[in-house]
């Protein structure tokens, strides 16, 4: 007999922890090699954990909504074999059978565990004055550093509903000991005359009321997110819009002469989508300005065009999965992409490392008949282009022999940018460049 210990995999370099969302066995489940466990979410992205080993489930640490961190032992399962945890960098084998232990051992086992309990019932986890959750392990360090109530609980905190995990505490006594001083907790600031500005009144969002009769829902976990996002991006950036009308008529029977060629070829259906991406990565490069982030008063100026593309998800939110180095793929190498992220998107299956990372995001408005919009931008991006639905209308054409009236298809582009740092003469030459390489599209180009 041996008990395996299931942790929480690496999920991509910047991921860091996971919500449990739910369990999909219970305690004393048999469980299949490479059956899920349970399911986790990250800022974006759900997925599942699956077994590496058979057995039965005999142990959980976590509930549902516990946020767990990469490394972190979520469960225990017992296997019929000795089984090495390839978790453990010892590749150590957790065995269960007392009776191979030394009487010795065994008796050290059960003193360290009285004594994790003992410290853990000593040291509850607490709510402050102001309602707010701390861990045992942060109030522990708390007490050992002279850290008061008052400094506490003005610690920004980076878990889960703001809480203040390990690292925040630590951060916190770092700066706060500088140079291995401990600074008052208070400290009063000698008065100086100034003029008092009157601070501006937040207005006073009404009430919703409603009656018996009304369907109250819940929003979900990545419906508050989406919402908590967009929010924020208003909040941040300054944001501008630029319109302009672009005929893609070429296009259009380009695509329909060529895709059922391409299907045969490559195996993967033409949209306009790669299209349209190849045009915005061209324009990209052309103004790498608009391929840029801000930070505090920097602008950091990327070095690879990635571009994110808004997926929908099957409960109807949308996820922004990136290709990257978008500039570098020719058409056949993007319609892949593109194809790939948005099926895996639309089943779930995105990693977290393939919706971040992004410098420049792409919108299809016109999917859902929308001939145009004023999306948000895509924190910490500055700008975000939404394509509006192709449609068929009339026209003027100029030709040498004069000017007629004739069918054409067109599509209207809606860039919003950050207005900090984006002007409306990059803002508007960006959009017009994408437009530009529409337009000039070669109806006898090869596959």
């Amino acid at each position: 007999m041996a008990k395996f210990k299931l942790k929480l995999p690496k999920m991509g370099e910047s991921v860091a922890e996971a919500t449990i969302t739910s369990w999909l066995k219970e305690i004393g489940d048999t469980i299949e090699i490479d059956e899920p466990i349970l399911e986790i979410a990250t800022d974006k992205v759900d997925s599942e954990v699956p077994s590496e080993v058979e057995g039965v489930l005999v142990e959980r640490f976590f509930n549902v909504d516990d946020v767990a961190q990469v490394g972190e032992v979520l469960a225990i399962i017992e296997t019929e074999t000795d089984v090495v945890d390839s978790n453990n960098d010892n590749n150590e084998v957790v065995t269960t059978n007392s009776e191979e232990l030394p009487q010795q051992e065994v008796l050290s086992y059960v003193e360290e565990t009285v004594a994790v309990a003992q410290q853990t019932v000593e040291a509850p986890a607490v709510i402050s004055t102001d309602n707010r959750f701390y861990s045992p392990l942060v109030k522990n360090i708390a007490k050992a550093e002279g850290v008061t109530q008052e400094e506490l609980d003005k610690i920004p905190g980076t878990g889960k509903d703001a809480r203040v995990t390990k690292n925040d505490i630590l951060q916190f006594l770092e700066n706060r000991n500088g140079n291995g001083v401990i600074a008052p907790a208070k400290i009063e600031p000698t008065p100086v005359p100034v003029k008092t500005i009157q601070a501006p009144v937040k207005a006073q969002i009404a009430p919703v009321i409603s009656n018996g009769e009304d369907e109250i829902i819940e929003m979900t976990r990545m419906g508050k997110l989406v919402s908590n996002h967009m929010t924020s991006s208003l909040q941040t950036s300054a944001h501008v819009q630029s319109f302009i009308e672009a005929d893609v008529t070429n296009i259009w029977n380009w695509r329909k002469k060529v895709k059922d060629a391409f299907m045969k070829q490559e195996g993967e259906n033409l949209t306009f989508t790669p299209i349209f991406m190849e045009a915005v990565a061209k324009a990209l490069r052309e103004y790498p300005l608009m391929n840029i982030s801000v930070q505090d008063d920097k602008i950091i100026k990327k070095k690879n065009i990635n571009l994110g593309m808004a997926a929908a998800l099957p409960d109807g939110n949308l996820i922004v999965p990136v290709i990257k180095n978008a500039d570098q793929l020719n058409l056949v190498g993007m319609t892949k992409q593109v194809n790939d992220l948005a099926n895996r998107a639309r089943l779930n299956q995105l990693k977290p490392d393939e919706i971040q990372g992004g410098t420049y995001t792409v919108t299809n408005v016109g999917s859902f008949g929308s001939i145009m919009g004023t999306p948000i931008i895509n924190q910490p991006q500055v700008g975000i282009l939404a394509l509006g639905a192709i449609r068929k209308v009339p026209a003027v054409i100029e030709t040498p022999d004069g000017d007629f009236i004739g069918i054409r298809y067109k599509m209207f582009l809606s860039h919003s940018y950050d207005h900090r740092v984006v002007n409306g003469a990059l803002g508007g030459m960006f959009v017009k460049a994408v437009a530009d390489y529409l337009e000039a599209w070669d109806t006898k180009r090869e596959i």
